[in-house]
């Protein structure tokens, strides 16, 4: 699972914001505005990590049990899928 190419993180105003550049913008014409948890999420996944790798690097950052993380990045996960975002 891979962010697809033409998708980028912009810093405005101390927010990351994922925004389409080029081809990408014919099919995604939004923003979506990451905490700093998405932002881990979305570099991991830029890196073409997987997905127990980034639960498990939330589970070990963050004092959260590894059950809701497995579901914050399900859910995150799925709304990339959603917005066509990943290969």
């Amino acid at each position: 699972m891979k962010i697809k190419s033409g998708f980028v993180v912009r810093e405005v105003a101390g927010q990351s914001i994922v925004v389409a550049l080029g081809e990408a913008t014919k099919t995604f014409n939004g923003m979506i505005r990451l905490n700093e948890t998405g932002r881990i999420i979305w570099d991991m996944l830029s890196a073409g990590s997987e997905k127990a790798d980034i639960v498990k690097r939330i589970t070990e950052e963050y004092d959260i049990d590894e059950q809701t993380v497995q579901a914050d990045v399900d859910a995150f996960i799925n709304t990339l899928q959603g917005a066509n975002i990943l290969e």
